[in-house]
């Protein structure tokens, strides 16, 4: 099973294998307050799409966000490869800082390990 999670939120049993799944680490939190097993910057957005995206979301271009991030998930197989491994040994939470749940990398990304159309 795969959850979702703000970082900021307080971890908990529920949780199992926690990877943060950021490029950039959060104001205001210390490594010992999010309680991290993983952090995977690896298959994060990129700074461009980071910066296109997340630091002013205009969430009309969502698709184009999914469709521009799966495109450089492709190239991150060794990476998905352990995050599938960690879910199929029990549950996986993505973490990830933005306030909007539903429009986050991590929800991409929960989609694309799920078997969400992605050639990985």
């Amino acid at each position: 099973m795969i959850r979702i999670k703000r970082v900021y939120d307080k971890a908990g049993p529920e949780d199992g294998f926690r990877v943060f799944v950021e490029r950039f680490w959060p104001r205001d939190l210390t490594e010992k307050h999010a309680k991290l097993d993983l952090w995977l910057k690896d298959v994060a957005p990129s700074e461009v799409l980071h910066r296109t995206f997340g630091e002013d979301p205009n969430w009309t271009r969502w698709d184009e966000f999914q469709r521009l991030y799966r495109s450089e998930l492709d190239n991150k197989h060794k990476s998905l490869k352990l995050l599938r491994e960690k879910n199929r040994d029990g549950v996986l939470t993505l973490l990830h800082a933005a306030h909007d749940e539903n429009h986050s990398g991590a929800t991409v990304l929960k989609q694309l390990l799920e078997g969400g159309s992605a050639s990985v």
